[in-house]
């Protein structure tokens, strides 16, 4: 016989104390509390691990420490803050929102989830992380770790992106969250999601749901929650044009606002590695001192594959003889402008500049 479930208030009984014995309670947003840094912080940590955050979060408070100071910042300020913790559409949606809020709500954030919901990025978990944490009121939310401690304490069947199963893991996460203490609970059960009950190795041992456990009394955490159909993923192939002035600057254009590293900043591609030449001739009236290829690489989005070929090419002449214009610079990786750059980007950039080039 499966565990019988226990009412919503031992469930959560059993939360708060696991909670306040092992929780995580001194990380850099739970300190100075604020709907701003808390905002900032679940956004952040949407599909990223918190040790993975914690140091984007610090710099990012450092450097724009309010929401009328993301407001006031630029695009290439945000994003550049923003570069290397991925997923880019979080921050480019981050500054539209402060913009949002201080342009048309008077730098006051909504203290409700719907309004909540009503800023760009900010979906129906997010707000009720925002709403529990920031506002100390009750609020659900159901987030990846939350998923999966439902999904086994409950045994419920089938991948949470499916709509009947979502809608059934929000009945059950609204069913036990509590109305006291609802700020510590958001926090406990992300908590025992993270470095409870994980995804893989689960210690189950140590989880304060244990002996409620169906998953577990059937020997199944492994099954829970079900698993996404799985897919091949399509491969797409690029050219990176690498191209060197005489005193090393690297030539980079910015993406367009929307698309894969939307307002990031990276190197011209073309679809044929032969026409480099070609390329810079139409481009600057320049042919190259040399070219270079380097080894292939491949770069993995959540939806494709994408091969990277990046062709190293040397210009005759400094940057002043080869105007920039507007979405176009000369990087000085000695005196970094301040913009985003895309993780691949970074990588070879900095390949670039190695007094022993490494593979990216």
């Amino acid at each position: 016989m499966p565990p019988t479930p226990p009412t919503a208030p031992d469930f959560a009984h059993c939360v708060l104390d696991w909670f306040d014995r092992h929780g995580r309670k001194d990380l850099p947003w739970q300190r100075d509390t604020s709907p701003y840094r808390v905002w900032v912080s679940e956004i952040m940590l949407q599909q990223t691990q918190v040790k993975t955050v914690i140091p984007y979060f610090e710099r990012f408070m450092l450097a724009l420490p309010t929401v009328e100071a993301l407001a006031r910042a630029s695009q290439d300020e945000v994003l550049h803050l923003w570069t290397g913790l991925g997923y880019y559409a979080r921050g480019r949606n981050l500054h539209r929102a402060a913009r949002y809020v201080c342009d048309e709500l008077g730098g006051n954030f909504p203290d409700t989830v719907d309004g909540l919901c009503q800023l760009p990025g900010v979906g129906r978990s997010t707000a009720g992380a925002i709403v529990s944490i920031a506002f100390r009121r009750r609020a659900v939310i159901l987030d990846g770790n939350v998923k999966r401690v439902l999904a086994r304490y409950r045994a419920i069947e089938g991948w949470p992106g499916q709509t009947p199963v979502h809608e059934r893991l929000w009945q059950v996460a609204g069913q036990y969250t509590p109305d006291l203490r609802c700020a510590d609970y958001t926090q406990a059960m992300m908590d025992l999601g993270a470095t409870v009950c994980t995804r893989a190795a689960p210690a189950c041992e140590a989880c304060p749901l244990a002996a409620g456990c169906v998953a577990r009394s059937r020997g199944q955490q492994s099954a829970f929650p079900g698993k996404k159909p799985r897919k091949a993923l399509p491969v797409k192939t690029t050219v990176f044009i690498m191209a060197n002035a005489s005193n090393g600057d690297t030539w980079l254009e910015r993406r367009p606002g929307s698309g894969i590293w939307g307002g990031l900043w990276c190197f011209p591609e073309i679809g044929d590695p032969a026409r480099a030449a070609d390329w810079c001739l139409d481009r600057w009236g320049l042919a190259p001192v040399s070219i270079e290829t380097w080894p292939p690489f491949r770069h993995t989005f959540s939806h494709y594959h994408l091969d990277i070929l990046p062709v190293r090419v040397k210009l005759p002449g400094a940057p002043a003889a080869v105007m920039e214009a507007a979405d176009q610079l000369w990087y000085n990786r000695q005196q970094p402008a301040a913009v985003g750059l895309a993780a691949p980007v970074a990588s070879l950039l900095a390949r670039l500049h190695s007094p022993t080039p490494t593979e990216p």
